[in-house]
């Protein structure tokens, strides 16, 4: 095999970027109730994201990711980034999510100043 041409034969279409973040997760199913967990990311993209959990989770499940994330906007406010998704592969402690949305977070709270008054 020519190992030159590996990332041309690559079948996604955006840039996979190895990071690993701690991450906090909820998945809902029709007619079941939600399930929580965490995990921590393995690989992200614009389109989809890889992970480890304890457990499978169900493929074609709507999940929602919390997802804490290392630098500060504005150089102060801690911020996340917030995923929503499906499930498309989730075997041997790792699981696949195809991302339908995606925005920053920041909590301007956690971040200000505890003030005592007399």
């Amino acid at each position: 095999m020519d190992f030159r041409n590996v990332r041309e034969m690559e079948r996604r279409v955006n840039r996979r970027y190895d990071l690993r973040l701690p991450l906090h997760y909820r998945v809902s199913q029709r007619g079941l109730p939600p399930r929580a967990g965490s995990g921590m990311s393995c690989d992200l993209s614009t389109s989809g994201i890889g992970f480890r959990c304890r457990r499978p989770l169900p493929v074609g499940a709507h999940i929602e990711m919390t997802i804490a994330w290392p630098a500060k906007y504005a150089e102060m406010y801690p911020m996340d980034l917030v995923i929503t998704g499906f499930v498309v592969r989730s075997d041997a402690g790792r699981t696949a999510v195809r991302v339908t949305s995606r925005k920053f977070r920041t909590d301007a709270l956690a971040a200000a100043p505890y003030r005592a008054s007399a």
